[in-house]
């Protein structure tokens, strides 16, 4: 069983990795402004999903896992919040 849970970290957490690099990529390649918030944001709420999910099988209280949810709950609202307002002051900027 500590084998298959072993595993399965390691595949969440190497995906979670992926995406965060695919997120900083598009970061970096991306031609404008709009297109870039949505790479990094997407793909770094889909990386720390990953790896939240997982870290929650090597967790071995009930109280630490929910803690690693809502700390991913928590960027997930902040980074939807700040990618709005950045959002809002790009579009205001070009009229």
């Amino acid at each position: 069983m500590s084998t298959a849970i072993d595993a399965f970290t390691i595949v969440c957490v190497a995906a979670g990795v992926f995406f965060y690099v695919a997120g900083t990529v598009g970061l970096l390649r991306f031609p404008d402004s709009p297109s870039r918030l949505h790479a990094l944001t997407k793909a770094d709420n889909l990386g720390l999903g990953l790896v939240a999910l997982g870290l929650l099988p090597r967790e071995p209280s009930v109280l630490g896992a929910l803690k690693i949810v809502v700390i991913w709950a928590l960027v997930m609202l902040s980074g939807a919040s700040t990618a709005q307002l950045i959002g809002r002051v790009l579009r205001r900027g070009r009229r």
